[in-house]
């Protein structure tokens, strides 16, 4: 097997859809010899902001000397971005051996009507992965919820980190706060520790907290009296967090908080850190694709947020640092999301608004988002290929407009290197 094949195997397993449960992580691990129970982890779980502290955990680890896996979901550009190693993605041999190893414990597994899905079997090569490279810490992204997600599948963590709670993927985690805010506590661990992002629905903290106290927990925010935030640009924030001073180039507010969560996490866990080192790899964090700011002139942004809380971010980011300017956005969305929240905080910034399609079949028909749009921005067009749609919107800008592209991470790592090389 190689590569290729490894990956393409791994998407043959889309047809199980997503269906949450424990049996199948479980069997397919102990398979494996449970390679997950040899390794340290943070675990991040949330509804926006898992990617930025997630890698910005990473980061502070890798420079402080530890040997560090990253396991983090949506890639955006390369499969492998998913499963990291000190920075660095996933050898593409590597890939193929775990993967293959992976396969033989699901044909076995089989055989007893056991069937795991897409994201069980990733999970499951990057603990093979982990192990083999013997990882000193793995920040471990949740990929849906987190009670009954695959990576819930450890006994144990050195944190338990949960992010920024709203309303995302209601079908599978319930239709209110409370019901999706115990789905995401449900990695917190007995005796264990826990941090929580600093702004929380009051409900979903309450939740939270709960969760908490039932598992002798003990929890903890960044303490925002001791955060100073200074000058904040299109390409970062100036800030100071107790004794760190650093530039976050992450851009927006929401980044901040993300940014001291994933401080406050490693302090938390009691681990050996070094000041300067720490500053090092939080200034060396860089996300494709969120509020990533592609060009500064003319202003080219790239978001793959999709959900309600990544919209209020990005208007008020656009708000912010480039109100006065005319905003072209170009947008594509997947039918199965609340596309018209969305867009009643994004698209109420554009003055010419692009819906297009991202090639993937749950994307939304670009006129179906169009017709949505047109509630909020007076010139809508529609035009399906992503790729024309680009090309149709690098025309329409020049210093004093700014390109938005946004809604979908399909469509970011369909169109991100075209956007790179205007």
């Amino acid at each position: 097997m190689n590569c290729k094949e490894a990956i393409e195997y791994i998407h043959s397993l889309e047809k199980f859809g997503i269906n949450p449960g424990m049996e199948r992580i479980e069997a397919l691990c102990n398979e494996l010899g449970n390679p997950q129970k040899d390794l340290n982890f943070f675990h991040v779980a949330g509804t926006n902001g898992k990617g930025s502290t997630s890698t910005i955990i990473s980061n502070i680890l890798i420079k402080n000397g530890y040997n560090t896996g990253l396991f983090i979901s949506p890639y955006v550009t390369d499969f492998r971005e998913r499963i990291q190693l000190n920075g660095e993605m996933i050898e593409e041999n590597e890939l193929a051996d775990c993967v293959e190893k992976v396969k033989t414990a699901i044909e076995i597994i089989s055989e007893k009507g056991i069937q795991p899905t897409e994201f069980e079997a990733v999970t499951a090569a990057a603990f093979v992965y982990f192990k083999k490279k013997k990882c000193d810490y793995v920040v471990l992204e949740v990929g849906l919820g987190g009670r009954l997600d695959s990576t819930n599948i450890i006994d144990k963590s050195c944190v338990s980190v949960i992010t920024s709670v709203s309303f995302d993927h209601t079908a599978i985690l319930g239709d209110t706060i409370e019901k999706i805010a115990s789905e995401k506590a449900g990695i917190i661990k007995e005796n264990g520790k826990a941090v929580i992002y600093p702004f929380q629905d009051l409900s979903a903290l309450n939740v939270i907290k709960g969760v908490c106290e039932k598992k002798n927990n003990s929890f903890s925010f960044p303490d925002l009296s001791a955060l100073t935030i200074g000058k904040e640009t299109l390409f970062g924030t100036e800030i100071e967090y107790k004794n760190l001073k650093f530039n976050l180039k992450l851009a927006g507010k929401h980044m901040i908080y993300n940014a001291v969560t994933a401080i406050e996490a490693v302090f938390s866990s009691g681990i050996d850190l070094d000041d300067k080192k720490t500053v090092e790899g939080i200034e060396s964090t860089v996300m494709p694709a969120r509020m990533e700011l592609i060009k500064g002139n003319p202003v080219i942004l790239l978001d793959g947020g999709h959900n309600e809380g990544c919209a209020q971010a990005l208007s008020e980011f656009l708000a912010k640092h480039l109100s006065g300017e005319k905003i072209i956005m170009l947008s594509s969305m997947m039918a199965d999301k609340d596309y018209n929240s969305y867009l009643s905080k994004v698209a109420v910034s554009a003055d010419i608004f692009i819906a297009t399609k991202a090639n993937v079949p749950r994307s939304l028909d670009s006129n179906e988002l169009m017709k949505n749009a047109e509630k909020y921005c007076n010139n809508c067009i529609s035009i399906f290929n992503p790729a024309e749609a680009v090309e149709k919107a690098l025309t329409l800008i020049n210093d004093e407009c700014a390109l938005v592209v946004c809604g979908s991470f399909y469509l970011a790592g369909e169109i991100r290197n075209q956007l790179i090389n205007f």
